[in-house]
């Protein structure tokens, strides 16, 4: 039987919420978390100068129909309630709520009612014939201030709550995008190595070669050091070296006397602290490996060397070797572009990565600075 999924009818789509006519305002209220990480955007100071410059505008175009005794009167008044209507803004700008707007215009509200029958009841010392006037112009300024106010809280709230809301979508889209990023360069573990490396492993096994265990252990500690870099964002410098040590055994047991190798920590440097993009030194050591070592006939060593560099605040990874050496007009493959990227978006420009051809080979140099240099 062939169903079909309703279609909501026009009408549905096109249903009001009775509640903005009594309580009006965004429905969305941000959580401590959401205002810390999209609402940091400062007060535009601009709006205060606007402000004032046509509260003086109005005092000049109505000074004429004030009575001059009146006139500071009304100045103060504008003033007080324009600075008023700012700070109930700025608060509104900090948290915007409809519960604030509402509650804020109700009090302001309920101000506005209170300062009319003051100034029908208070005299203010004036003459019977300017009395009623100049009562009217005073609050006749009141209800305009305190109304353009009024309405715009409620266009600055609504703009605000939007405003919010795209940066929060926009930093989700961001997070998303390096996500998929970081999945797609950890999942460039390379094919043929695993291949090779377990087709190694069968033979051996076949033939009862005593390598076939201590390379299957190293190959097991590789697997299980690397399947983390799928979901994680960063390891820190311990875990890339366990990494690369496993990868070099499997290697070395591989090629043989064709490959020696060496990793050498200097002293005060903390592998713990030192975060890298997943799987970035291991992309170093299998450039070294695969266009150094495996093609040079007689094969060839690779030293890895970390020093820290207290003085300008930085650490220094070497990744060296002296195989065959890069080719005449070689560029970066799509292992070395997708490192240069991620090590961009974890620590911007205080982060740079080079390769220098040696005779013979290659000096992959990775420096990261992320302290202060000190004196």
């Amino acid at each position: 039987m062939r169903c079909s999924t309703p279609v909501p009818a026009e009408s549905d789509k096109l249903k009001l919420d009775w509640t903005q006519w009594i309580w009006p305002g965004p429905k969305r209220v941000f959580s401590a978390i959401e205002m810390a990480r999209a609402g940091q955007q400062p007060w535009p100071k601009s709006i205060d100068y606007y402000v004032y410059s046509n509260v003086f505008v109005l005092l000049a175009i109505n000074s004429n129909v004030l009575a001059r005794g009146l006139m500071h009167w009304a100045a103060l008044l504008g003033l007080g309630l324009s600075w008023l209507a700012l700070w109930v803004a700025k608060t509104l700008w900090r948290e915007p709520t409809r519960r604030r707007l509402n509650l804020s215009s109700l009090a302001t509200a309920a101000v506005m009612i209170g300062a009319a029958l003051l100034l029908k009841f208070h005299p203010f010392g004036l003459g019977p014939d300017l009395e009623r006037d100049d009562r009217k112009a005073l609050t006749l300024i009141i209800v305009a201030v305190v109304t353009l106010a009024m309405i715009s809280w409620f266009f600055l709230v609504l703009i605000r709550s939007q405003q919010i809301a795209g940066r929060l979508r926009e930093l989700d889209e961001q997070a998303l995008h390096l996500k998929l990023a970081r999945r797609l360069a950890s999942a460039q573990i390379q094919p043929h190595f695993l291949f090779n490396t377990l087709a190694s492993v069968q033979h051996w096994v076949d033939t009862q070669d005593p390598r076939a265990a201590s390379t299957l252990r190293s190959f097991t500690s590789y697997l299980r050091a690397t399947l983390p870099m799928f979901e994680r964002e960063s390891l820190n410098l311990t875990e890339e070296l366990q990494i690369v040590r496993s990868y070099l055994e499997v290697m070395q047991a591989r090629l043989g006397t064709r490959l020696q190798w060496q990793i050498e920590v200097g002293a005060g440097v903390d592998e713990s602290l030192w975060l890298l993009p997943p799987g970035l030194l291991l992309t170093l050591v299998e450039n070294a490996v695969g266009h150094g070592i495996e093609p040079s006939l007689r094969g060839g060593s690779i030293m890895v060397m970390v020093t820290a560099r207290p003085a300008e605040g930085q650490v220094l990874i070497e990744v060296r070797d002296d195989g065959a050496g890069l080719a005449a007009g070689a560029q970066d493959g799509v292992g070395l572009t997708n490192s240069r990227e991620r090590l961009q978006l974890l620590y911007g420009e205080r982060a740079h990565l080079t390769l220098t051809p040696l005779s013979p080979g290659c000096l992959a140099r990775l420096q990261i600075q992320t302290l202060e240099p000190t004196a």
